[in-house]
């Protein structure tokens, strides 16, 4: 039984074809396993790749786990995602300053960090993978993982709480 939910949540890195839309891939596997019904989505602080599919190696690295990020279009983080999201994720501290600098004073609370929810990691960012070789997009899902696992938890808590 699904637990529903208007919960909303964005996940944002720089150009929205690495790290976001590997988080928006897992993360929402992750919540469907736990049967929570949630509004999904990634996008990148920089226009660099709008409409374009996530990097090959994040399909390739994601795939190999069982997550298809194939039909996911990169696309520029919005004023409106400011009010439309509950949560907004930055992959980074750099990307987090440009959504904190962009952000309304009102929905500043919205803004965090992936890694936040992360337990097996001391890593406070997810790396950018773009410029290194395999190994770094494997890393970078073993963090997101992680992160996933912990967001669901919290979620549930929250959820459970509102119940009782």
């Amino acid at each position: 039984m699904k637990k529903s939910t208007s919960r909303a949540i964005l996940f944002v890195c720089m150009g929205n074809i690495c790290r976001s839309p590997s988080a928006e891939g897992v993360f929402r596997s992750h919540a469907l396993a736990a049967g929570l019904n949630l509004h999904i989505d990634s996008a990148g602080t920089h226009a660099y790749h709008i409409g374009e599919p996530p990097d090959p190696r994040s399909q390739e690295f994601a795939a190999r786990r069982g997550i298809d990020l194939s039909q996911q279009r990169a696309r520029k983080l919005s004023d409106d995602d400011f009010e439309k999201f509950d949560l907004l994720l930055a992959m980074d501290k750099e990307n987090l300053a440009r959504m904190k600098a962009a952000c309304p004073p009102a929905y500043q609370h919205k803004l965090k960090l992936m890694m936040d929810y992360a337990s097996q990691s001391d890593s406070e960012i997810v790396p950018d993978p773009y410029y290194g070789g395999p190994h770094g997009f494997d890393l970078v899902l073993d963090y997101i993982e992680d992160a996933s696992k912990g967001l669901v938890l919290r979620i549930q808590q929250e959820l459970n709480k509102g119940e009782g």
